[in-house]
Formats: structure tokens, C-alpha cells, sequence
């Protein structure tokens, strides 16, 4: 990121009158971090279900978070969205000046201001075509498993009435642990993206009910995929 960073800076001073949407600079960022990952050969990549997001529609996107290698990894999935992020990152080298000349959403936590601000700009994203990219445990688990959802991604989903694409990702944890600052080799990281689920298989208009199914599916993914076994579809659960 650091070697990158005066290159992607120049682009962005290039384009930033007429990439209103920011849109350059966030495929910028994903073929980065796709060629990052292609670079190291310690890290064993094992993506599966790319083609789910079906070309064309808008996603509430949403994936487990084990470590701050997640951004990276679920940006190797080559999918155009607008990342939603807390505040905190904004004050990381490298990280937060991305963010910004990406113009991503942030919130901070805590604040029902700024999640306001946060879900009127989101629901404006996918009413304009572009899709949403949160993590709704908010936060990186501490041992690896699904921690709890927090409402907001399904409160979108439901308000703007669109799609949730499931992305489970395994092996960044153990590679970056929360709080860590050196990262290791030898691990195996997977993704595996599932079918999308539909407003009209939701089953309830409740962010907290939706968000409470959503984290019983990929305690259950991520328990399968771990045990060696394929992991059921979303619909098994909605």
C-alpha cells in the first residue's frame, strides 16, 4: 500500500474532477489489492460463488470479519460497491487516505447522527445502482467465529428493498488477528459467495429478525466449511 500509495494519489488528483462517483478510484483499490494478494505466495486464496452477484443487479453485501486482511480479500471479488466504514479506520496511515479519495461511507458508532447520515447516503447508493459493502459485526472477531449482527445492513436491505449477497470468508484471522501488527504465512483463506436472498424471501420486516437469521446462516456456513463439508444456501435459513 505504502509503494502504491504516490501513484494512486496522481491518479486520483487526475481524475478527481470528473470521477464524481469515485468510481476509478475504487477499481484502483480492488485491482491493488488483487495484485497484492497475487504477490505473496504465502497466502493460499480459495474463492468460490464469484459468479452469484449477478452482473447488473444492486447488493447489500455482507461478510464475516476475522481481520483487517478482510477488506482486501473481499475487494479480490472484483465487485463494484461503495464500502461502509467506522470512523476509527479513517485515522489509519495509508487506510484512512483511501477511504477518503475513494470517498467511502463512514459512521461512527455510538452516534445516531452519524448513522443517519450514514444510512441516507447508502439507500441514495442503491437507489442510484451501486452497491453496499458492510461487515454487520461492526467490529473483528477476537476467535474467528460469527459474532453478533448489528441491525443496519438488513435495516438497508429492507428500506431499499433490495438483494443480500452473502460472502463468508475463513483464514484471515490467523493470518492478521485482531490487534495483531505482523502478518503470517501458511494459512489457507476461502470465500465462498452464496446465492443472493431477495426482499421477497426475507420472511419479515424486521432488521433485527432478518439480522438474527443472517447470523444463525453463517455460524452454520462457516462450521460446515470448517468441518470439511459444503455449506447450505442462505434459503435453508431465510
Amino acid at each position: 500500500m505504502t509503494v502504491t500509495f504516490p501513484f494512486t494519489f496522481l491518479i486520483w488528483l487526475i481524475v478527481y474532477p470528473f470521477d464524481r462517483e469515485r468510481r476509478v478510484m475504487h477499481w484502483m483499490l480492488v485491482y491493488e489489492g488483487t495484485l497484492l494478494v497475487r504477490l505473496l505466495p504465502l497466502w493460499k486464496v480459495k474463492v468460490k460463488g464469484r459468479e452469484k452477484a449477478v452482473k447488473g443487479e444492486t447488493f447489500v453485501t455482507i461478510s464475516n470479519h476475522q481481520s483487517m486482511l478482510d477488506i482486501v480479500i473481499v475487494n479480490c471479488l472484483l465487485y463494484r460497491f461503495k464500502w461502509i466504514s467506522k470512523v476509527e479506520n479513517l485515522k489509519v496511515p495509508f487506510i484512512g487516505w483511501y477511504l477518503r479519495m475513494a470517498d467511502y461511507i463512514i459512521v461512527e458508532r455510538g452516534s445516531s447522527e452519524s448513522k443517519e447520515r450514514m444510512m441516507e447516503r447508502s439507500l441514495a447508493c442503491l437507489g442510484n445502482g451501486t452497491s453496499i459493502m458492510i461487515f454487520p459485526e461492526g467490529t473483528r472477531s477476537v476467535d474467528g467465529n460469527i459474532g453478533f449482527f448489528r441491525r443496519g445492513a438488513f435495516q438497508l436491505a429492507i428500506g431499499a428493498q433490495r438483494p443480500v449477497l452473502p460472502v463468508l470468508v475463513d483464514g484471515t484471522g490467523g493470518i492478521l488477528p485482531k490487534h495483531g501488527l505482523v502478518f503470517s504465512g501458511g494459512h489457507k483463506i476461502e470465500v465462498k459467495v452464496f446465492d443472493p436472498v431477495y426482499p421477497g424471501s426475507f420472511g419479515t420486516d424486521d432488521p433485527d429478525l432478518l439480522a438474527a437469521k443472517f447470523n444463525v446462516f453463517f455460524s452454520d456456513a462457516l462450521r460446515k466449511l470448517r468441518e470439511g463439508e459444503e455449506p447450505d444456501g442462505p434459503k435453508s435459513f431465510i
